[in-house]
Formats: C-alpha cells, structure tokens, sequence
C-alpha cells in the first residue's frame, strides 16, 4: 500500500465510526438528538437511548417533533440563536417531557458541516459534570466582567429590553457620568433628541435577533457632543428574554482629521478659498437653463509676477492674502469668492443683471488698487476684471464659467487694469478655437495629419542631400490648416508631443520607405521640427525608439529648433541637446536671427546647422545682403554649417552660393511634396 501523504488527514477507520455510533445510541447516560429543518420547522429527526429516557418519548413519538415544543421558552426567531450554522451554541434551557414537566438542562448544540442539521447534547442541571461546568463558568463570568469593567472600549449590557445592567468604566468616561445615573433607562438620555428615535428602532431590531450598526451623537453631562458608532448584538437569557451588548466607538477625532483634510483637497492652502472643483459645483447647483441672474466676475492680479520676481515668492504671498482679504469685504453677504488660478481669482453673485455685475466688479477693481506695503514698499495692485451674466445661450454651468475665463483674457488683452464684459465675437472665436483643438485631437489620433517633404540641395552643384519633413493638416470641413495655426493650437491644447510623436514616426518610417524602393538613391537625412515644449528628458528616448523601430542609423536624422525656443531655457535645452548629439543625430536652429541668442552662449550650443530665416534671404531682391552674410560668416567662424532658406528664384540661389551658402531650400528648387512624389523626384535626379 502506497504511504499516506504527510499533509492528507488520517481518516477514522469504519469500526470505529460504527463502534462510536453505537455507544452514543443506546447510552442511556448521554442525552443526543439530532435536528433538522423540515418545511421552515425545525424538528427533531432522531434520539438515541438516553433521549427517551430523560424526555419520556418513544423513538416513534420523538421523531419529527417540532423543537419549539421541545423548548417552550425559546420563542419564535430565538430558536435561530440556538441553532447556529456558523457555530457551536451553549444554552440554560428548561425542556418539556412527554409529561409535561420541565427539566434543567444544558443544551450544547453542534452544527454539522453541511450546515442542515444540529446535534444537541443535553446534560442535566443536577448532574455532577453540570456543578462542575456551572463553577467553572462562573469563575469565567467573573474573569469576564473584570475584562470588560477594565476594557478601554465603551460597552453596554442590557439583559432584557432597553434596561442596561451594565455599564464600564470607559463608558461613563465617555459621557462624563456616573454608572448609577446610567442603568435601566438613564442611558437613554445621553443620545441625542434627535438620534434617539433612529437608535431605538435599532435597538429594537437587535432585541428581535439582529446584529445592528448605528452612528449617534452622545451628549456628555457637560453638554458637549461626541460623535458615536454603536455596534449592537443580541443577548439572550432563558427565561428572563432578549437584551443586548454594545460597544461604542468614539469617532469624534477621526471624523474632524477627515473633514478637515477633505477642506484641505478643495481649498487653497494660502488663502482657505475654495479651489476651482468646489466653485465649479457651486456654480452647478445654482445654474437653471434658460433662466439669468448668475454671474460671474474673472479677475488675474496684473503685478503678482512682478512681485514674486522683486520681492520675492512670500511678498507674492503676502499680497494674495490681502487681496482675498479685501475682495470679501467688498463682494455681497452670499457671494462666493474662489481662487482658480495662481494670480486669478473668480466671484459668483446670484441675481445680478450686467449693470449690477459691472458695478461690482469696478468695487472691486477699486479696493484692490489701494497700496498695500510689501517688503518696505508701497504697491498698487491691478487687475484685470472679466465680467459674464448668464444667458440663454449658456447651456451648462460650464459654459458659463467658461465665459468668465474667456472675459478675462479679453481685458487682459486690453492692458492692464481693464475691466470688460464679454464680447460675444470674442466668445464665438474661443468657442470656434476649443472645437477646432479637439478636431486636431482626432485628427492626431486618426493619423490624418499628413507630412510633405522639401528637398534641401547643395549650393555648388544643387544635388540633393536631404528632406525636410512638413505637417499638413487637411480639416474635412474647413480645408487646409495653416502648420502656423495648429501647431500654435497643439501647444496651447496640450497636443504638441503627440503631434510631435507622430512626425517623428513618421518621417522614420519614410525614410525606411525610400531606402527600400531607392536603394542608395534614396535621402540620406531628414529633418524634422521640435517644439520648446518638447525639449524635456522624454525626448532623447522618443528618437532612440522611432529609429530603432525602422532600422535606422541616428545619422539620418536631423533635429531642427527655432533659435527663439533655445532661449526659453538655455540650460535645459544644451542638456537634451547634448544627449541627442551624442546619439550620433545632427541639430540646427531653424529661423537664425530673429531670435535674441548670445552669441557666446551659442558658441558652445551643440549644434552643426544654421539655417538663415528666410526674411533675410527675401532681402537680398531689394539689395540688402549684409545680414545674409553676416549669419554666413559667423556660422564660418563657429565651424557650422548654413542652410539658406526661402529660395524662391534663381537669382537669390546664385547670389547666396557666392556669398558662401552651404546649402539651399525653397520653392524655386523644389516644392515640398508627398513620400510618393519625393520618390519619384529622387529618381528622376539620379537618372
């Protein structure tokens, strides 16, 4: 025979399970009955020998005998506090014999595995085994209400009703009273009025066999308030009836750490307003479509910049507070005043027509740009004031609160310290300008922004050397899309990397296009833009994946950059600049000189390309070429290479390859043109 596994459980072999059975059914000195649930009812399915003894039954009688009748002082749903699937249950019971009298037993009931029948042993409250087991559960109660007496959890016993027996040390603490002033049904007047209903159902509920959970307030005796949870649990005595135990939590602490850290999520730190979440469902609760009277006053501090720069960022906080200081002591008793920006700011007044809302706004225009001392000097605080009242062309809360910002942006237009109702042409135009973002959004998406490509030739012998790759937008409603528009759009939508990702990829995969249907005839770089927004630790990364994707070496990609974007942070672009050089990718700044770089700052740029803006390249149809060759000469004397850009005749490509160009691009050379036409065009030069 194979040896059992160490972790199986030995099994009981069958004599013994037939040995055992056999002792219990006609032991006349052990008491067993076995119950099961027939039709809702439970009854008794089977009694051994010691049964029928005690209870005067014949096996015939006993069997299918409802335990209620069995059992006359458990009544109703309490026979479920007996006959426990989860658990074993001890129970003082008195049972009724076939003769009506009652016997003292302990009942020990044992639920089966399958949860469907009970086996009840009952032991004889004059038999020696039950004197000995009531001493030691006597001994137990004791232990039991010295736990409980010194227990730092707030407990409560009742035996029958809603009459406490019982109260600890930790529960009077927590009412502030004595135990005396508790029992019976003192308790009851530390909850509060207006718990007290909602806590006696619960309590009913328990003493009718459910286990119950309620929040309550207690009022302690000296009048404040703790916030409660009381976990309640049904307590049955034979012959005395339901009561209950409850333990009380105090949740007092913990509920004010979680409003006030729920405060903290939707409120300025600084200035303890309400962020723009909370004033977005301000406004949304308020808002009725179709009706007016909601408006809404858009301000941005016009000098908070200025300050924090001068002054330094806690001057900066300085005025903010006076600033919130003062726009609630001018603003109206009821209207909300909300912080949604760093230097804005936004009131919500309710029944207000423009004029009303206008007259608010010039108040508070006016106490702002009272002088405030900040750092040991005066300043004058401005703002620039957006005012919109709701009208029926407002749809949704948001609409309206749109309106505000785009009210804002037109004073701000206007100069400094302007306060200007909103322009419906100036709504129409941003409205126009969100739809048209979230089309370049699909757009993107969809892959429907297309790329061009200009060839770039060498100056002396006009031989192509590389592309230059071009976004196209064609909107299926509104044409062509100037690049000069949806790429500013991107930037401000938040589009730009994805636009960015996919020129990249793209021009990759041309790349690996031509190599496959031109061979060696194919383009040998291509150039693609990068915005001042993509210029972060991302960028080294995106390039390495796009050229690894289509096999291809870091050599046949050149990052171009306007000279304007190298500035925003010049630090930080010669950093990603640097690892992209090392890659083995060659850089240029596109539009050279209309930017305002040192020059001794650009001497030590990573860059190998100048390409001269093609305004400069115009001037030379008027006779003006010094500028032209002053960028020619300086890119000589920094050992980098030019690319003149702009060519549109061969005047100008004769000219600037005299005066030392390296390099050409423009429509008198070659007009930007499809993956396709670009294929075609390179063959016919190399044939």
């Amino acid at each position: 025979m194979p040896a059992m596994p160490a972790t199986a459980e030995p099994l009981v072999p069958a004599e013994v399970v037939s040995s055992v059975f056999y002792g219990a059914a006609v032991s006349d000195s052990l008491v067993l009955l076995v119950v099961e649930v027939v039709d809702g009812t439970p009854r008794i399915a089977w009694g051994n020998e010691g049964a029928t003894r005690l209870l005067g039954y014949g096996v015939a009688d006993l069997q299918s005998l409802p335990v209620a009748s069995l059992v006359p002082s458990l009544r109703g749903a309490e026979v479920g506090l007996l006959l426990r699937r989860e658990r074993s249950a001890r129970v003082d019971l008195s049972v009724r014999t076939a003769s009506g009298a009652l016997v003292q037993v302990v009942v020990l009931c044992t639920p089966t595995p399958s949860g469907r029948t009970w086996t009840l042993q009952l032991v004889p409250a004059d038999s020696g085994s039950e004197r000995v087991r009531q001493a030691t559960a006597e001994i137990h109660e004791r232990r039991l209400a010295t736990l409980t007496e010194r227990s730092p959890v707030p407990t409560v016993l009742s035996e029958q009703g809603m009459r406490l027996a019982h109260v600890n040390d930790a529960f009077c603490s927590l009412v502030g009273l004595h135990a005396e002033q508790l029992l019976g049904t003192g308790w009851m007047a530390t909850v509060h009025p207006d718990d007290l209903d909602d806590v006696i159902e619960q309590v009913v509920a328990v003493l009718g066999g459910r286990d119950g959970e309620i929040r309550a307030r207690l009022v302690r005796g000296d009048g404040t308030e703790r916030t409660t949870v009381l976990r309640l649990s049904q307590l049955f005595t034979p012959g005395v009836g339901a009561g209950f135990v409850g333990t009380v939590e105090d949740v007092t602490d913990r509920l004010a750490v979680e409003a006030r850290l729920a405060h903290q999520a939707r409120h300025d730190p600084l200035t303890g307003l309400p962020d723009r979440t909370l004033l977005a469902e301000h406004v949304a609760e308020r808002f009725r479509p179709g009706a007016g009277g909601l408006a809404v006053i858009s301000l941005d501090l016009d000098d908070l910049t200025v300050v924090n720069e001068s002054l330094g960022h806690a001057a900066g906080d300085e005025l903010l507070v006076e600033v919130v200081t003062r726009l609630r002591a001018t603003v109206r008793p009821g209207d909300l005043v909300a912080r949604s920006g760093g230097d804005g700011f936004v009131v919500i007044g309710e029944d207000l027509d423009e004029g009303a809302a206008v007259t608010l706004a010039e108040r508070i225009g006016a106490a702002l740009a009272q002088s405030v001392r900040l750092g040991g000097v005066d300043v004058r605080p401005h703002a620039s004031v957006g005012v919109t009242v709701q009208t029926t062309g407002h749809r949704t809360a948001e609409d309206l609160i749109r309106d505000g910002d785009i009210a804002v942006c037109q004073a701000k237009a206007g100069g400094k310290g302007r306060i200007s109702v909103l322009d419906e042409r100036a709504r129409a135009g941003a409205r126009d300008k969100l739809r048209l973002v979230a089309e370049l959004r699909e757009a993107i998406e969809g892959r429907e922004i297309t790329l061009l490509y200009q060839p770039i030739l060498r100056a002396g012998d006009r031989a192509p050397v590389a592309v230059e790759s071009l976004a196209r937008w064609h909107h299926p409603l509104r044409g062509p899309v100037s690049p000069a528009v949806f790429v500013a759009l991107a930037e401000e939508g938040g589009l730009i990397g994805v636009l960015g990702l996919l020129v990249l990829d793209e021009t990759c995969r041309q790349l690996a296009e031509w190599d496959r249907v031109l061979g060696a005839a194919a383009p040998q770089r291509a150039n693609v833009n990068v915005s001042a927004l993509q210029l972060d630790d991302h960028l080294h990364g995106h390039v390495v994946a796009a050229l690894e994707r289509h096999g291809l070496h870091p050599s046949r990609l050149q990052i171009e950059i306007t000279e304007s974007a190298l500035m925003e942070d010049p630090s930080s672009a010669r950093e990603v600049l640097g690892r992209l050089r090392d890659l083995g990718v060659s850089l240029a700044i596109d539009d050279f000189g209309t930017g305002y770089s040192s020059l001794a700052y650009l001497r030590h740029l990573p860059v190998d390309v100048l390409k001269v803006d093609r305004s400069f390249v115009a001037e030379l149809a008027d006779g003006h070429p010094q500028i032209v060759s002053a960028v020619i000469a300086l890119a000589r004397s920094l050992d980098l290479t030019t690319v003149a850009e702009g060519v549109e005749t061969d005047e100008q490509a004769a000219q600037l390859a005299d005066l030392g160009a390296a390099y050409l691009q423009g429509f008198a050379l070659a007009r930007p043109m499809t993956g396709e036409a670009a294929a075609a065009w390179y063959a016919a030069r190399t044939r």
